[in-house]
């Protein structure tokens, strides 16, 4: 017979992978971990090339419930993909399951923490959460930092920092599922900061926190246009950014200029890969400083520019989605901004825009667009909010239940 704890102070997904623990294992579980995906306002394939951006997490988030096994095997079950289910051995090299998907993210980030766990140990893990797949919104990157806070928390080990956490998780898709990501989607929902953007150096992993205007908030929109990473276009984006940086003499595109750029001769389709790197490490750094003076008009013609820059040279967007972003542009006005966002070929928009426009941008959604199939743009309001964590279940202490607010 299952043991009955209370759940009423926790969110509704937070409280079904609890109760589905609870079922499945008889027990509560020992831990419940959250982590957020992200938004990002702008900085689009700079990450890789060593760049500059600016995501947020968003309160939107993927809970694990986890527990402790007396083996090293792995229990894992995912309410979302109706109850699928997964179990192997916890290991530095777990076998690829056939046809990937969830199951390889969970092994992948796994097989990274294992060489640092000082204590190996078995889990039980439910998993779920209300971060939209497939739309640019990182739903991978906080599946992997919610596993790794859990298993963290369960191996007794909370030495390693966000930032190392968000490492191990961008390994996982690197060498394990098979993207060749950079590390923006991981860091922002390990060290994401409620009420604020982060800027991100790709390469020194310095994060700052810039404050969202008073007043403000974020709509994302779901072109409904679905779209995927691990294909070649992406992977091939990278081989002609590191394509034109060796041509450059640089190691990565993040040290080129737009005057070095003009000095040597590409292919059109490289040089103009590097001109929207280059010129967009430029942009999010403005933007930054647009945030932080509450210069809004500016910030909006920033994003309208870097939506240009990913249409007509990084080719990124598709039709849909370039629809999208001008119906937002023309409803946020001066008011905030609006763009693709993510990796591209699909996915969403997101507007930065006055509280009180966004039942005039709901409306022009609606009246204004429909995708190739015919339907509607779904859409997400959100609020930045807080990075990864892990709490001990049931929760205890004047401290406790932080997870949950």
């Amino acid at each position: 017979m299952a043991t009955s704890v209370s759940t009423s102070s926790l969110p509704p997904t937070a409280d079904a992978v609890v109760r589905a623990y609870t079922e499945r294992h008889g027990v509560p579980p020992a831990v419940l971990a959250r982590a957020p995906g992200r938004v990002n306002l702008i900085g689009e394939h700079t990450d890789y090339n060593d760049g500059f951006v600016l995501p947020a997490a968003i309160d939107r988030d993927t809970w694990i419930a986890a527990g402790p096994r007396d083996d090293l095997q792995v229990d894992a079950l995912a309410l979302d993909e109706s109850g699928a289910e997964d179990h192997f051995a916890l290991s530095a090299t777990p076998p690829h399951f056939p046809g990937g998907g969830w199951r390889d993210h969970v092994r992948g980030t796994l097989a990274q923490l294992v060489p640092s766990m000082p204590r190996p140990v078995g889990l039980n893990l439910v998993i779920s959460g209300d971060v939209p797949m497939g739309a640019g919104l990182s739903s991978s990157a906080s599946l992997a930092l919610a596993l790794l806070r859990a298993a963290q928390q369960i191996a007794g080990d909370t030495a390693l920092t966000g930032k190392q956490l968000a490492r191990l998780a961008q390994q996982a898709e690197n060498r394990f599922v098979g993207c060749q990501c950079g590390i923006m989607d991981q860091l922002a929902s390990a060290e994401g900061k409620p009420a604020h953007a982060l800027l991100i150096d790709c390469r020194s992993l310095e994060t700052k926190p810039v404050s969202l205007p008073e007043g403000t908030t974020l709509l994302i929109a779901h072109s409904r246009v679905k779209r995927g990473l691990v294909d070649s276009a992406y992977n091939e984006r990278r081989a002609q950014c590191e394509e034109a940086a060796r041509a450059l003499g640089v190691p990565a595109l993040r040290d080129a200029t737009l005057e070095m750029l003009a000095g040597v001769q590409l292919e059109d389709k490289v040089f103009r890969r590097a001109r929207h790197i280059i010129s967009e490490n430029t942009r999010v750094l403005e933007a930054t400083e647009a945030l932080q003076a509450g210069d809004l008009p500016r910030l909006g013609e920033l994003m309208k520019q870097s939506h240009v820059s990913m249409r007509d040279d990084f080719e990124i967007t598709v039709p849909a989605v370039d629809q999208l972003a001008a119906l937002l542009q023309d409803v946020v006005g001066d008011e905030g901004g609006a763009r693709m966002t993510g990796g591209g070929f699909g996915g969403c928009c997101i507007a930065l825009l006055k509280k009180e426009l966004v039942p005039k941008a709901l409306e022009a959604l609606e009246r204004g667009y429909r995708s190739p199939e015919g339907l509607p743009a779904l859409v997400y309001l959100c609020e930045a909010g807080p990075g990864a964590q892990a709490e001990a279940w049931p929760f205890s202490g004047e401290a406790a239940g932080t997870i949950a607010k």
